[in-house]
């Protein structure tokens, strides 16, 4: 049903025609001349065992997992990683000795190493991550080891309060609401809605802001600009998409898969523009 003897990496998820991994990690095989030939592959929703089993049966070697089919990867796999059983997340498999396949999570260690090359943290930063959904599970691990604070703020409490009872164990973790006044300012806040919409009745004092604030967009698609919108609103201009996390993740799975980390900075340039 599925052929894959054209390649044996690629990216699945729906929708995925624009996914940027394929170009990734074509600059990645030609910076460190490993053959790694990578395709992005649309999964209709119910059939993402069937094509990740008849992948791997074949001449697949490694993938990455994007929506909305991370939490089904998580399932998929034979053995964890240990940021990948935390997150209950995966978004990297590899098949080891064709005998199983390992589930990894690289979106956390991608958004910190972004994050590090902006400057825009640093241990015991307090950080505001808006969003409560998949995407902040695979992120919150790594932030919280770093030795960040974090709060969440999500339209859903209940669904912020199941990430703080998930994650409270690693660190400093809690719901943002009115009575967060611990807290004089954030140092950062990360979008990770891929929907940002401000609402009156649930958003952030502006005096929670400060002109040191930085803002991070975990999306990196160009119509996604309400976020940046607000942000200049909050009279702010340290802002940054997630194009770099984005590269990271994918030099870090591609670590992974060859044991060679690839050089991002100049990738990230050709993906700006």
């Amino acid at each position: 049903m599925f052929k894959c003897q054209n390649f044996n990496y690629a990216v699945f998820g729906n929708p995925i025609n624009h996914s940027k991994s394929p170009i990734i990690h074509s600059l990645f095989a030609k910076q460190t001349g490993i053959l790694h030939i990578y395709k992005s592959v649309n999964v209709p929703l119910d059939k993402f065992n069937v094509f990740l089993q008849d992948f791997f049966k074949q001449d697949g070697q490694g993938a990455n997992i994007t929506a909305p089919f991370k939490q089904e990867a998580y399932f998929f796999c034979d053995k964890l990683t240990k940021r990948a059983k935390i997150a209950q997340s995966v978004n990297t498999l590899k098949k080891i000795d064709n005998k199983y396949i390992l589930g990894d999570n690289t979106d956390g260690i991608g958004l910190l190493s972004d994050l590090t090359r902006l400057n825009f943290i640093k241990k015991n930063y307090s950080i505001l991550i808006i969003g409560a959904g998949g995407a902040v599970k695979g992120v919150l691990f790594p932030l919280l080891s770093f030795g960040c604070s974090i709060f969440i703020l999500n339209r859903t409490v209940s669904n912020a309060k199941k990430l703080v009872l998930q994650f409270y164990k690693y660190g400093n973790i809690d719901v943002f609401d009115e009575n967060s006044s611990k807290i004089k300012s954030f140092d950062l806040i990360i979008n990770a809605t891929s929907k940002f919409i401000e609402r009156k009745n649930n958003f952030i004092p502006v005096s929670l802001v400060s002109s040191k604030t930085c803002f991070y967009d975990m999306n990196y698609q160009k119509d996604k600009k309400m976020f940046m919108n607000w942000c200049l609103k909050m009279g702010n201009n340290l802002f940054s998409d997630g194009i770099g996390m984005l590269a990271f993740q994918a030099a870090h799975s591609f670590f992974l898969w060859h044991n060679i980390l690839p050089k991002t900075d100049y990738i990230i340039d050709i993906l700006k523009k």
